[in-house]
């Protein structure tokens, strides 16, 4: 089967090729000072060949949901950050910058810019963050969090985008894609199905929840903006099957 599972925000069980991956694991019902409606178990993961980071914001590299793995599992993430999940006894770490390739089970993994501010704590040295293509028998894009950049144009075409849309505030700070922005990616992109995701999870405390609008707005957007691409909104815990 090829196909892919979101666990919320940007979690995403990727399968291709009878090899499997996960996304920025954010499997906690707390991150810092976000909430999500419930924990997802490691269990619905299911048996992963290795583990991809996109960059250090702390619901994107969450250590406790990352302490639930597999710690032979490889782990690739941006370049400074392995002393992260080295110190926390994982072994088979992988830094990478942007066009940097990596192995994992029968796929190629290549690390593409993605334009997003990423430090871990306010004082903290600023680190890159990333995106991923994971190259099987298809082509999947993993955005991470990104806002639009130059040579996005040239990772098409793709078989599937996953784009984030939007974050957990009432508003989106500068380098992240809103609906009509990711939109703009499905052009650029060419992606013959895309999947929204970093949107409908986590909420500051006290915070106002965006539900599905972030999605609506997406799919309302992609239909004017790149119509042959088939957009497939994912409830958490829904998967696509990308061989149908």
């Amino acid at each position: 089967m090829n196909g892919v599972t979101w666990l919320g925000h940007s979690t995403v069980v990727i399968e291709i090729d009878g090899t499997r991956l996960v996304t920025d694991p954010a499997l906690s019902r707390r991150i810092w000072h976000l909430r999500r409606s419930e924990a997802v178990s490691a269990a619905t993961l299911g048996e992963l060949d290795g583990i991809l980071v996109s960059h250090t914001h702390f619901d994107h590299l969450d250590l406790a949901s990352l302490a639930k793995l597999d710690h032979s599992l490889p782990v690739v993430v941006p370049r400074g950050a392995g002393g992260l999940l080295q110190r926390r006894g994982f072994g088979r770490v992988v830094e990478v910058a942007p066009g940097g390739e990596v192995d994992l089970g029968g796929l190629r993994v290549r690390a593409t810019h993605a334009e997003h501010a990423s430090r871990r704590r306010p004082f903290s040295p600023r680190s890159s963050a990333l995106g991923y293509v994971v190259n099987g028998s298809v082509d999947v894009y993993f955005a991470g969090d990104t806002d639009l950049f130059a040579g996005m144009a040239e990772l098409a075409p793709l078989e599937l985008a996953l784009l984030p849309i939007w974050g957990w505030g009432v508003r989106l700070p500068a380098g992240h894609l809103d609906p009509l922005r990711a939109a703009e990616a499905l052009r650029l992109l060419r992606p013959r199905v895309a999947v929204p995701i970093h949107w409908g999870t986590f909420r500051a405390p006290f915070a106002p929840r965006a539900g599905a609008a972030p999605a609506r707005d997406f799919v309302r957007a992609a239909a004017r903006v790149a119509p042959d691409v088939a957009v497939h909104t994912l409830g958490i815990g829904e998967s696509l099957d990308l061989d149908h």
